[in-house]
């Protein structure tokens, strides 16, 4: 991760075998069946966790792109997931990005206006060549620690089983987790306990997260977490972040509040001092899941460093 991470350009290094996905904005060709879907309302979310606006500075065409919708991959009304795709060669196995995305560990009121910039994402994705799902999960105060771990865990385990259906590789399965769904992911991770056994993480990125809850946590986190703080320690993510070696790369925004900074770079050095420093991004805008690939305009270091993460992870392959 080391060597991989030091290379500016790694689609450079490995040349025609590396998938060129999530690079730029030329979308591959579409597969003959596809499925028009229109591009997303231009909306720009609440971001509870960053308390601001942020927008959309680009478009992403979607008419080339097949969306499979409402898959069940649990047995609660929330456990469903999207997919999307614009596979042209059967054969071919790509990898997958898999969006856990919530401003709020709460009944979300935002997630309506979230939707659209998780969608532009996967349709981003999917153009250039990923194959893209996202996920839904229980919210509290129904649904408490650990339950959205758990429904991360049996996303994950779905998508692992299913992945060649849509064209994907389940053995370059990168979750990305934007706000609670950076926790989800990073508890699931971090809890071996909640995994299960049919299942496959090759990276995965955390953006603007909490990781470690402390006493000071606001109304909707104490709704997921609980009232008693003597629990919080256990619930953490970061001590078994610490001890895996799943690439990870962490982001947050210059423009968070201090505690979401604070837990970014308390996360950044855990897990550095563990001995597998974390590839790093701080966004210049408010984070969204569409910074991922820098289709808000908050920065092309997120892009980088999952384009960096996708080279390592193709690069595994090569003689």
């Amino acid at each position: 991760m080391t060597a991989a991470s030091g290379q500016p350009d790694a689609s450079h290094r490995f040349g025609a075998r590396l998938i060129q996905t999530g690079l730029d904005n030329a979308p591959a060709s579409p597969a003959p069946n596809a499925t028009p879907t229109p591009p997303p309302a231009d909306t720009s979310p609440q971001n509870d966790h960053a308390g601001n606006d942020s927008s959309q500075n680009s478009r992403v065409p979607c008419d080339k792109v097949t969306f499979t919708r409402g898959v069940k991959y649990g047995g609660d009304s929330m456990n469903v997931l999207d997919a999307a795709t614009a596979q042209t060669n059967p054969t071919a196995r790509r990898p997958v990005v898999v969006f856990v995305a919530g401003d709020s560990f709460k009944d979300d009121r935002t997630a309506a206006a979230l939707k659209p910039l998780v969608e532009q994402a996967m349709c981003f994705a999917a153009s250039n060549g990923l194959v893209a799902f996202n996920v839904s999960y229980r919210p509290a105060p129904a649904a408490t620690w650990p339950a959205g771990a758990k429904d991360v865990a049996a996303a994950i385990s779905w998508v692992y089983e299913n992945a060649d259906l849509f064209g994907g590789n389940g053995q370059e399965i990168i979750p990305i987790g934007y706000g609670a769904g950076a926790f989800h992911v990073a508890s699931f991770l971090a809890h071996k306990e909640l995994q299960y056994k049919d299942d496959y993480v090759a990276g995965a990125v955390l953006v603007s997260g909490i990781y470690h809850p402390t006493p000071d946590i606001g109304e909707g986190e104490r709704a997921y977490f609980g009232n008693d703080a003597s629990t919080y320690d256990k619930r953490s993510a970061i001590p078994g972040l610490t001890a895996i070696e799943v690439p990870i790369v962490l982001a947050w925004s210059s423009v968070d509040t201090p505690g979401f900074i604070a837990q970014g770079e308390k996360l950044k050095d855990q897990l550095c001092n563990a001995g597998h420093c974390p590839r790093v991004a701080v966004l210049k805008e408010h984070s969204t899941p569409a910074s991922v690939f820098d289709l808000d305009g908050a920065s092309p270091a997120l892009h980088e460093r999952l384009r960096q993460l996708i080279a390592q992870l193709d690069a595994r392959g090569l003689p």
